[in-house]
């Protein structure tokens, strides 16, 4: 029997209570709004609700932002073991994300985030957050402006099993080996993917082609932004590339391409996606997450994209499909995007911005030179069927898989 077997044989034999977040909660608030322009360099640790998204896990110690507090208007405080959640998000499958905060400092919470302060585990609370019925619940957001939103109490109304103590903090040392085997493989990938992306902007660099063509890009695209519909369109219809499609893929082909929506033929006529077309994301919380691009390698029929990217659609062939799938994610480029998106309450990019980008166009030939050396450097990198990238994929299911199955009791009856 293992050990976390006998505190539940000790301590619950009988089942766990299943609770809602507003019963475990002994306070539960929003933060106050911190802008962009606020963030500094030192002082006061601060949480902006993005990073939730991009840079936090299920725990953080340490804060990557910084503000002046009395910037603030009526700030609003968390520390150690409080639980942060997301209430604003671009997909019902990501909105009310959270993250246990065990550092010892006394940190902001930015705008679009509610504290959840209590007297459990604060990683137990994180990782029974994360499950597949917790994110269930969680994705009752609404769709408002075309963005997601979650509330407090919607948030209050999540329901979790809560152990005694000891049990949870059995449970975290579990999940915690877990994470700590994956972070290692984790780091591994990141280590090569940094020197993918040191060869990639070598390979692409102007200065190796025989001679290449200065052009900007409004010569060899048109730019358009895509579809914006309702909650109640989705999930039917017709192929949907999403944002977080051309986010995380450079490229797309027939069977990355999961989301449906229903759209008129007008709507169809106008932003249908073929092959060779190339997407940007054009709006994001930071400067960061804005431009990046996925270029369409199949021609699938019927096929749309989302309000949230710009599509690129090639008006020459001078350009291949698969060399555009890596032009676009050189240093030049990504430092030309964050410096020209604009800011309002988030970062965002337009078509007229990236049509203005000066590309050196070299000779097909040296176009698909580039692409076959890239291509497999990229595969060694990134393939889910081989390698680092298929290790990963297998541990993360493993402990998926685990984790729900720990965090899953037998209910206390009364």
């Amino acid at each position: 029997m293992s050990r976390l077997e006998e505190l539940i044989q000790e301590l619950c034999p009988d089942g766990v209570e299943y609770k809602k977040l507003g019963e475990i909660a002994t306070d539960m608030y929003r933060g106050s709004g911190i802008k962009r322009e606020q963030i500094t360099a030192t002082g006061t640790p601060c949480v902006r609700y993005g990073e939730i998204y991009t840079t936090y896990g299920i725990w953080f110690d340490k804060c990557v932002s910084h503000t002046d507090a009395s910037t603030v208007s009526s700030p609003k405080y968390f520390e150690h073991g409080d639980i942060l959640f997301v209430i604003t998000g671009e997909s019902v499958e990501d909105i009310a994300k959270s993250t246990a905060y065990v550092g010892h400092e006394r940190c902001l919470a930015g705008g679009d985030i509610v504290v959840l302060k209590h007297e459990q585990d604060p990683k137990y609370l994180s990782y029974a957050l994360a499950t597949t019925n917790a994110r269930k619940q969680k994705s009752s957001g609404k769709v408002k402006s075309k963005v997601v939103h979650s509330s407090v109490p919607a948030i209050k109304d999540i329901v979790i099993p809560v152990p005694p103590l000891q049990v949870q903090s059995e449970i975290v040392k579990i999940l915690d080996n877990f994470a700590e085997l994956t972070a290692e493989l984790t780091a591994e990938l990141t280590a090569r993917k940094k020197q993918y992306s040191e060869y990639l902007n070598i390979l692409i660099d102007k200065n190796r082609f025989s001679n290449p063509t200065m052009t900007k890009l409004g010569e060899l695209f048109d730019f358009k932004n895509g579809l914006s519909k309702g909650k109640e369109f989705f999930g039917r219809g017709t192929p949907f590339v999403r944002y977080t499609d051309v986010y995380n893929k450079r490229v797309l082909h027939k069977e990355d391409i999961s989301a449906l929506v229903e759209c008129t033929p007008s709507e169809l006529e106008k932003l249908k996606v073929t092959r060779g077309d190339v997407l940007f994301t054009r709006t994001s919380e930071t400067a960061e997450d804005v431009g990046w691009s996925s270029v369409m390698l199949d021609d699938i029929g019927a096929c749309v994209f989302n309000g949230f990217t710009i599509r690129a659609k090639p008006k020459t062939d001078r350009l291949l499909p698969e060399y555009c799938a890596y032009c676009f994610s050189t240093n030049e480029f990504r430092q030309y995007v964050t410096s020209h998106c604009a800011f309002t309450t988030r970062a965002s990019l337009t078509g007229n911005t990236i049509a203005e980008y000066s590309l050196a166009v070299p000779s097909i030939t040296e176009q698909q030179e580039v692409v076959n050396i890239l291509d497999k450097l990229y595969l060694l990198c990134n393939s889910l069927t081989s390698g680092l990238p298929a290790e990963i994929e297998a541990r993360q299911k493993q402990y998926e898989y685990y984790r729900d199955k720990l965090l899953t009791f037998k209910e206390l009856t009364a």
